[in-house]
C-alpha cells in the first residue's frame, strides 16, 4: 500500500535539504514546532493543507511543485506494486526458450 504521508515527508525533507535548511530554520520560518515537522518528514503525521502551505512558503517552493513530486512518487510506487499478468504468449515464449514452466494443474 502506498502511504501518501510518507512520500510527502520524503519530498519535503528532500526540498529542505536542497535548500540547505535545518528543521529548526523551517520551524521558525513556518511557525510550526520542530518536532511536528520532523514527524511529518518521517511520514508519521498527516499535514493539513494550511500546514503544508506554511511549510512550502518556508521552503520557498510552490505547493504545486511539492504535490507534483509526491504524485510522481506515488505513480512509481503503484507501478512497482502492480501485479504483472502472465499471458499465454509469455508462457509459450519461455517454453520455446527451453525454460521449464510449472503448471498449476
Amino acid at each position: 500500500m502506498v502511504l501518501f504521508r510518507r512520500l510527502l515527508g520524503d519530498v519535503l525533507r528532500e526540498r529542505r535539504m536542497q535548500r540547505g535548511m535545518t528543521l529548526r530554520q523551517v520551524s521558525a520560518e513556518a511557525r510550526v514546532s520542530l518536532g511536528y515537522i520532523s514527524e511529518i518528514e518521517r511520514g508519521q503525521k498527516e499535514a493539513s493543507s494550511e500546514l503544508l502551505a506554511s511549510l512550502c512558503s518556508a521552503l520557498d517552493v510552490p505547493l504545486s511543485d511539492v504535490l507534483r513530486d509526491v504524485s510522481s512518487a506515488v505513480a512509481v510506487e503503484e507501478a512497482a506494486l502492480a501485479p504483472i499478468p502472465i499471458t499465454v504468449s509469455k508462457v509459450a515464449a519461455r517454453r520455446g526458450a527451453g525454460e521449464v514452466v510449472a503448471s498449476a494443474a
